[in-house]
């Protein structure tokens, strides 16, 4: 009887139980190139999603199962950077779990597909490696990181070494030129035969004053905010990185065989640095 009981009493618990939500799929590629972006909030009075490209945000529709959703027009190849704007707040997508390094703010990803001859295409290509290094900063007085890329073939403990140059992104832990290559696909992807000479590419920490991070923190407006980050940025750079890179890697010293490239704020960070060395 206590058995009969008991398995009733779990009948009904699992008759009651509450039907589990099946997961969304955002963002869906189709095959046309178009993308559709989906969000749950049957509570949510208006989402938006903004997406690299498009000139204002997209309305998303919400249907009776408080799914909201839009699809964009088709969409040249390449990943894109999106986010929602939630009754007025802006969220990543969180049935995605793509999203853009970014210290500043966060953003969801995509990619659309395209033919293998596109750089940042798999494909069955020779790949170098990105190497994650550490240390402390005596110039910021923290710790910090910066990334190394080398490329195919080259190997410090064998005969015949290959000698790189140096390629410094700045910013690149934040918002770098190559964040696509080094974060959200395979490295070395881009080491097509003949395309480039080989080559270190050194991404450091974009920041040379953390404080620039805080909520309102004035960068930008704070002159002396804004110099310090430049200027700290450039001695770090020029003191602590390249030196620890010169120190285990082969390398070529030679002017040349150097450069610097940075996007946003990197862009200021390299113009400063390179135009005075």
């Amino acid at each position: 009887m206590k058995r009969t009981l008991l398995a009733l009493a779990i009948l009904l618990l699992a008759a009651t139980a509450p039907a589990q939500t099946p997961p969304l799929i955002s963002p869906e590629v189709h095959s046309d190139h178009r993308v559709t972006f989906r969000f749950r909030g049957p509570n949510v009075k208006e989402v938006l999603v903004s997406l690299d490209g498009t000139a204002k945000p997209l309305p998303m529709q919400k249907d009776d199962q408080g799914v909201w959703s839009a699809t964009t027009d088709p969409l040249a190849p390449d990943y894109y950077n999106y986010s929602f704007s939630v009754d007025g707040v802006t969220s990543i997508d969180p049935s995605n779990f793509a999203t853009v390094p970014n210290f500043l703010y966060r953003e969801s990803s995509v990619h659309v597909p395209g033919p293998p001859t596109l750089s940042w295409e798999t494909t069955d290509v020779p790949r170098g490696e990105v190497h994650h290094h550490f240390y402390k900063s005596g110039v910021v007085g923290d710790d910090r990181g910066f990334f190394v890329y080398t490329p195919p073939g080259y190997d410090p403990a064998a005969s015949g070494r290959i000698r790189c140059s140096i390629c410094c992104t700045a910013s690149a832990m934040t918002r770098m030129p190559g964040r696509r290559w080094a974060r959200q696909r395979d490295p070395g992807q881009s080491d097509r035969p003949g395309q480039a000479k080989p080559m270190l590419v050194v991404m450091p920490l974009g920041y040379g004053a953390p404080e620039v991070l805080l909520p309102n923190s004035g960068v930008f407006h704070d002159r002396a905010l804004t110099e310090r980050n430049f200027d700290q940025f450039r001695k770090a750079l020029l003191k602590e990185v390249i030196p620890r890179v010169e120190g285990a890697y082969l390398v070529t010293k030679d002017r040349n065989a150097r450069g610097i490239a940075g996007l946003s704020m990197g862009g200021s960070e390299s113009l400063l640095t390179g135009l005075t060395r």
